[in-house]
This record gives C-alpha cells, structure tokens and sequence, in this order.
C-alpha cells in the first residue's frame, strides 16, 4: 500500500469522514472524473497532473478501471469505454424523476419548437437529467448529462434559489466566477441578487451568460412538501425569440408544468 504525500495526508485529515471513508475509490471516481471533452484520452502522466496524484497511485486506478471494463488502453492513451455508461444509467433508471420529466420535456420541444431541458443542481453545475431538442437543434450534442455553471445560468440560479440562505452564502463565499461571455455577470453581490431575485419572481433569465447563441427561461419543480427538487427551461436562440416573448409566451407553459408536477415528484 503506497504512502500518502503530506498534502494529501492533510486533505484526508481536513476532511474528517472518518475510517469508512475509501480514499481508494475516491481516487478512481477522480479518475474517471478527469475525462471530458477536452480531454477525451490520455496518458498517465496526463491524468495523474489532471487529479494531481501521484504517478502509483493513478497507475493502479487505471489498472483497475481497464479490467473492469470502464477504460480503454491503446498503447499509453487511456480513455473511458462504453461501459461508463452503465453508471449514468444506474442513476438515471432508480431514480424515478427523470423517466417522469422526460416527456414533459419532448412534449413542450414539440409544443414550442425550442429546447427544453431538467437539471438538478451537482455542486457548482447545473447537471441535466432530462432533455429534448428540436429535428434542427441549435447546439448538437448536449443532451442528458451535460453541465452549466450554477451562477450564470439560468436553469443553475433557479436551483441556487432553493438553496437555504446558509448555505447560498458558503456557495457564493468559495464561488470563484469565470467570464464565458462578455455578458456572464461575474460580480458576487449582482450574482448573488440574480439568485434571490428568482425567490421573487419565481423565475430566473440569462440571456447569453453561460452560453453564445442561448437565451433561457426556467422555473423551480417543486415536490408535493414544498421542496425544489429540480429546475425546468427553455432555450431559444435570440434572434428567434426575445426575451419579452420568453417571459410573455413561454413562462406560462413552464409554470402550468411546474404545477401540473408537483404531486408527482416525490
């Protein structure tokens, strides 16, 4: 059993999980976790920089991944196999609020001709669940699964609303907000004005924050004992729709499924 370098001895001890706490799993969930579409295969010394480990240490998870079945070797590039996806579809099968949203959001992508997508909040990303695209999609390719920043996204803020004001400030006290666009609003106080903004309007807007060429709408999904469990949008390109007719045509139609949901989710 390799040792721990004094960093990561301190990081376990900070962390205060206690012994049942696998530090060999959270290195290989790590692993896993440094593939995306930057960096869709690479080489050892590639992911032990990307997790910051050491060279051992990501040698094994590898090792073990590729025998399981997870990721690829092809000479000294690795890169995550289809199997990968048994993990998503293990989440995306127990959990019943997804195969209950997905219809709703084919249904309004027909309605409306627009995207329409279900997020629910994974720490500092807004992570979809649920998604429908119409035949000509304006962004190919981002379906079930794909991330937004939570402070500059429209689907994100919803979810940060329902954050208790505790836990908004931790939130926004360790935010360290990167500018996607020249319109991504970066400063704390507007950003964190933005997010309880929504508690009153019951509704969040970004126009071109997180993304070029998407103007989104979106509102909580709340369960039946008052809980926001997920956020419901649409998005449109600019050009096609304004944000007045966003808020004017489209609001209506999310909050009526909003409502029409809240006793199914549970």
């Amino acid at each position: 059993m390799s040792r721990l370098r004094p960093q990561d001895a301190e990081t376990r001890a900070q962390r205060a999980l206690g012994a049942d706490f696998s530090e060999a799993l959270a290195r290989g969930l790590s692993v896993i976790g440094a593939f995306d579409e930057q960096r869709r295969q690479m080489t050892l010394s590639d992911v032990a920089r990307a997790v910051d480990l050491p060279r051992a240490t990501v040698r094994r998870s590898l090792a073990t991944l590729v025998a399981l079945g997870y990721v690829e070797a092809d000479g000294r590039l690795f890169r995550l196999a289809p199997r990968i996806l048994k993990l998503a579809i293990a989440y995306l099968s127990s959990d019943p609020v997804p195969s209950i949203l997905q219809p709703v959001c084919e249904r309004l992508c027909r309605q409306i001709g627009a995207s329409c997508s279900v997020a629910v909040r994974d720490g500092e990303e807004a992570v979809m669940i649920a998604r429908a695209v119409p035949a000509r999609p304006a962004s190919v390719g981002l379906g079930v699964g794909y991330r937004l920043p939570v402070f500059c996204s429209a689907l994100g803020r919803v979810l940060a609303s329902g954050m208790p004001d505790a836990e908004l400030d931790a939130f926004l006290a360790q935010l360290k907000p990167v500018r996607f666009t020249r319109q991504t609003v970066v400063s704390k106080p507007e950003i964190r004005r933005l997010i309880l903004d929504v508690r009153k309007k019951g509704y969040a807007l970004a126009d071109q924050e997180a993304e070029i060429g998407i103007r989104s709408i979106a509102v909580p999904l709340v369960r039946f004992d008052g809980r926001a469990v997920a956020a419901l949008n649409i998005g449109v390109q600019p050009e096609q729709v304004s944000a007045k007719a966003l808020i004017a045509d489209y609001l209506p139609l999310l909050l009526k499924e909003a409502t029409a949901l809240r006793e199914r989710l549970v």
